[in-house]
């Protein structure tokens, strides 16, 4: 062995030293190009971003299976990345720009996006060095970025290829529009807020004269978003709604604009809600914009009154008044926008409809709107407000691309656990809508797309143009800036020289075609031109299980690694990462991207909300491996997971495993400092003694369930069997049981033979005293050896075993339990899993399983009797049986020792005459419940036997008052309905720990008869 362990275990001095030399010494991706494969991608991080507890989770799972993998001797591949993430980076690098007086409109594209590339040089990828703190066993040799040349290469060709199939196209449809990063943006990066905010009633007069049932000649909307009236198309009332089933297919006239719109029956209106009718505004609300389709109204029609920063621009059909253009959509930086504008205006007209409010006393008062909690979009990156917006976007059809996902989940080609998510899997992705992915920004993958004016009928350019000449057109030109998105025309390709190939084909022969950064061009010559956009984010990360192999070239790696083994993820991106490996996988390559998806719950704050900066909960991962090291840490993540359950964060219980890794460290201190190092042997050492036979056969238990519960993806199962072999079995029992065999025995000394006359017979008896001494000695020495052989193969399993979940402590033991003259030839983690070519004991495995219970429950009564420690205490036993006895008599000594008591007596029972009665002689007994045994613990001169009645008593007692308040509690349903959730789970956990102390209590005050 190497010098003895330090007596303190100190995570901090052993994590940064071995994760630098199983990095340096190519341990994360061993040469095995024989071995199964094993593959594994990480969900790439943001290059911006930086170490979360949601990361802490993710990346922990993920490396408990790829070391578990990699020491049952697999070609083990976990591929590490980043994603470039368009508007996250270009933020950052805006905002530097800002802070020095700058700003990105001063530079070109080129300019620009190569500040980003320096950027990501000098800043980028931290939380790459926060994954190796972790311990994440990663292939860095291989580190991929979703920007790569490569990369870029095959998310182009992704794009070609689905526009060539009709699978991607140019739409006018909402997008979710953030006016401060003038870009649309994904349905995961817009956060629902709760804000104080308004409802407002309107009438909306009728035309033509028509009136209601009831009288009225005009009907009442409500609307949280007064502003967007200026662009209504219609008003939406039920089917079944009888109050408006008259006017159905009439009109209104919209007050301000003067626009004459229909009232459509459709299901979106709610008779119970308000008024039961709803103004329709398709081009700025998604519900609506549904409405507005199946109303007839097409998306090209659809009125936008909003510009890009969220500004009143003029509606197609001109009738917005001129006092509300460029007004804001709503008051910003304390200036009225038009939300305040359109209400004023509505009350001066006789429009609005108050809102009567109640004072305390009863009297009426009147309001423009009534105060409502709004549920309100925010772009979680901008943090303002996100505007529906109509605009002309390009999108993938999702609907064909999901058939073949859904067919493989459905058949079992691909798993998801738990098996409870493939519902929502299919209620997604059998409801998918087109999936818009084109971003309005600089940094990311440029759109493959170059835009040249449709040709007329005629042949020519001068009849579909509908051009405006710009300020700045020379003459002779024209600029086709001014083309509706129909009048134009994409040419799709991987290479400019492949779009302008297609150009010249398109275009005739008369007309000359260039590329160029404007679309100035003369009726001889057009200019086609790129387009500005860039490609959503999680379009590129859709080909990380493949594109990270090297697709589309044929590599060996993705001959071997394609299709993945397992992916692991969080829930919260089934839809928007999952979902859609799924669907480019069987796209691109016709295969699944992997066999199995793993999706795990989030982690939450303490008491079960979701952590955020804004409510300060959120807990730094990285402060806790400083506080705790990141063994702890994992072990916390992977015992806490369980499928289809969020994880509640506990410190207390991540201290509670830095401690278990503190007991481990002892405990081989303890075998270090008795001489038991580490094995030489896989299999399991040969076995004489009872305890030996049975800690082999505990390894053998737990290596079966880990590799169940690891094979179900049951990682709670997993870390909690390892936890208790160590802590109960070998720490607790194993190394208790054979203390008194390490323990040196010095062997009978040598003796000169003397012999005197008339001392025959004494020399005879002392020669046979010291034969009997040597060959005690020897016998000791003997299960000495075979104790050490087995204690150190056993610890040798542990930490293999262990290895997965806590790689730091146990590499580090691993070699410490090595001699200096013998040192480990390999690392740990390039180890071999356990395989202890060993049979179940069953006769050992009885034997010492009834020698802990039986101690356990004497322990156990002692401490309900308060008997001092240190005392011993004189017993009578009465065994069920001959097997009992003999059993007694094989472990007396063990017994005796560790429950700290001695047999006076110890009856069979079952060989006592027929009536025979047996009677305990001890006036103070407390009597212990084994299996298969009672003991009669004599309490005398240790426990006052009237004063620990009456303290159980008393303790009984204080919890049979107190579960009565919480069951009452628990049985009012008013408390269950309407307190928060978390006060009633802790009411029931408080009611269930007070219903087990009265049972306890009860159990401890028969015992004292």
């Amino acid at each position: 062995m190497t010098d003895t362990l330090s007596t303190t275990f100190d995570p901090a001095q052993i994590e940064a030293r071995w994760y630098a030399h199983w990095e340096q010494n190519g341990c994360f991706r061993p040469d095995r190009p024989d071995a199964e494969a094993f593959t594994l991608v990480n969900p790439p991080p943001n290059v911006t971003g930086s170490l979360h507890i949601g990361h802490a989770l993710d990346n922990t799972l993920q490396d408990i299976v790829v070391r578990y993998e990699r020491l049952r001797g697999k070609d083990a591949l976990w591929v590490v990345g980043m994603d470039h993430a368009g508007i996250a980076t270009q933020m950052v690098v805006e905002r530097q720009l800002e802070e020095r007086q700058d700003k990105r409109t001063n530079y070109s594209r080129e300019e620009f996006v190569q500040k980003v590339w320096d950027w990501k040089a000098e800043s980028g990828g931290t939380i790459t060095q926060q994954l190796r703190r972790l311990g994440c066993s990663m292939d860095w040799s291989r580190e991929q970025f979703t920007m790569d040349e490569h990369f870029s290469k095959a998310v182009t060709k992704v794009f070609v290829d689905l526009y060539n199939d009709g699978k991607i196209y140019r739409d006018k449809r909402l997008v979710n529009w953030d006016p401060k990063l003038k870009t649309a943006i994904s349905d995961l990066e817009v956060e629902q807020q709760t804000i104080p905010g308004s409802f407002w009633h309107f009438k909306y007069p009728l035309a033509d004269g028509v009136t209601l049932d009831s009288g009225e000649d005009y009907i009442e909307v409500a609307t949280t978003r007064p502003e967007t009236m200026l662009a209504d198309m219609a008003v939406a009332v039920h089917p079944t709604d009888e109050r408006y089933t008259s006017v159905v297919g009439k009109h209104v006239i919209l007050p301000i604009t003067g626009r004459r719109i229909p009232i459509v029956a459709d299901e979106h209106a709610d008779p119970e809600l308000g008024s039961g009718a709803v103004k329709i505004t398709p081009g700025h609300d998604f519900n609506d914009f549904e409405v507005g389709k199946r109303a007839g109204f097409a998306p090209g029609e659809m009125l936008n009154m909003l510009d890009g920063d969220a500004n009143v621009t003029q509606t197609a059909d001109g009738l917005v008044p001129e006092e509300f253009i460029g007004l804001h959509r709503f008051k910003r930086d304390g200036e009225d926008g038009a939300r305040e504008a359109v209400v004023a205006r509505l009350k001066a007209d006789g429009f609005l409809i108050p809102h009567i409010a109640k004072t305390k006393k009863g009297e009426e008062v009147e309001h423009d709107a009534e105060p409502r909690q709004i549920a309100t979009p925010f772009g979680d990156r901008g943090g303002v407000v996100i505007e529906p917006w109509l605009t002309d976007q390009w999108y993938v059809d999702a609907e064909k691309l999901a058939v073949k996902p859904i067919e493989a989940v459905r058949s079992g080609e691909v798993e998801i656990v738990p098996k409870t998510w493939e519902k929502t899997f299919f209620n997604w992705m059998e409801n998918i809508q087109p999936w818009c992915v084109s971003r309005q920004l600089w940094w990311g993958h440029r759109i493959p797309a170059w835009y040249g004016p449709k040709i007329g009928e005629d042949g020519g350019l001068d009849r579909k143009m509908h051009v405006t000449l710009a300020a700045n057109t020379p003459p002779g030109e024209l600029s086709i800036s001014g083309l509706s998105p129909s009048d134009k025309i994409a040419f799709v390709a991987e290479k400019e020289e492949d779009a302008l190939r297609q150009a010249r084909e398109y275009y005739p022969d008369h007309i000359r075609v260039e590329v160029g950064e404007t679309d100035v061009g003369t009726p001889d010559l057009v200019r086609i031109h790129r387009d500005e956009d860039v490609l959503d984010t999680w379009f590129s990360s859709a080909l990380w299980p493949f594109a990270t192999l090297g697709w589309p070239d044929n590599t060996d790696l993705l001959e071997k690694h394609y299709p993945n083994t397992l992916l692991i993820s969080g829930f919260d991106i089934l839809f928007f990462w999952d979902a859609r490996m799924l669907m480019a996988g069987y796209f691109n390559t016709g295969q699944k991207p992997w066999d199995r998806l793993y999706l795990h719950g989030l982690v939450r704050a303490a008491d079960g909300s979701k952590m955020s900066k804004s409510k300060g909960n959120v807990v730094d991962p990285l402060i806790l491996i400083d506080q705790y090291g990141a063994d702890a840490l994992r072990f916390f993540m992977a015992a806490m997971e369980s499928q289809g359950r969020d994880i509640k964060m506990d410190e207390k219980r991540i201290e509670g495993y830095r401690n278990f890794a503190t007991k481990l460290w002892n405990a081989v201190r303890f075998c270090q400092g008795n001489g038991i190092g580490a094995s030489q042997s896989i299999a399991a050492p040969k076995a004489t003694l009872a305890v030996n036979s049975w800690i082999i056969g505990e390894v053998i238990e737990t290596k079966n369930a880990l590799e169940k519960a690891l094979a179900d993806l049951r990682f709670d199962a997993a870390a909690n069997t390892i936890y208790h072999f160590v802590w109960d079995r070998f720490c607790d029992w194993y190394l208790e049981l054979i203390k008194p065999v390490i323990h040196t025995m010095k062997p009978a000394p040598l003796r000169a033979t003397v012999t005197f006359r008339g001392n025959a017979e004494k020399k005879a008896e002392d020669d046979l005293d010291y034969q009997e001494k040597l060959a005690a000695a020897e016998a000791h020495q003997s299960n000495q050896a075979e104790v050490r052989e087995v204690a150190g193969w056993v610890i040798d399993q542990i930490l293999v075993m262990l290895h997965p979940f806590m790689p730091f402590v146990t590499e580090e033991l691993w070699h410490a339990q090595a001699s200096k003259e013998a040192p480990r030839p390999y690392e740990l983690m390039l180890a071999a899993w356990p395989d202890p070519q060993a049979e179940l004991d069953a006769n050992a495995k009885a034997d010492i399983d009834w020698l802990i219970n039986s101690i356990s429950e004497i322990r156990a009564t002692r401490s309900e009797m308060n008997v001092p420690p240190g005392a011993r205490l004189d017993a009578v036993a009465w065994a069920n049986g001959e097997q009992i006895t003999q059993r007694i008599q094989r472990l007396q000594s063990a017994f005796s020792r560790l429950a700290r008591i001695d047999f006076s007596n110890v009856v069979d029972v079952y060989a006592l005459e027929p009536g025979h009665e047996v009677t305990v002689a001890m006036s103070n007994a407390a009597q212990v419940f084994c299996p298969e045994l009672n003991v009669f613990l004599n309490l005398e001169g240790h426990v006052d036997i009237e004063a620990e009645k009456a303290r159980l008593t008393k303790a009984m007692e204080a919890s049979q008052k107190e579960f009565g308040s919480l069951d009452k509690r628990l049985s009012n349903p008013s408390f269950v309905e309407k307190a928060k959730p978390e006060a009633v789970e802790k009411a029931k956990a408080d009611a269930a720990f007070h219903a087990s102390e009265i049972d306890r209590l009860r159990a401890a005050l028969a015992r004292l008869g």
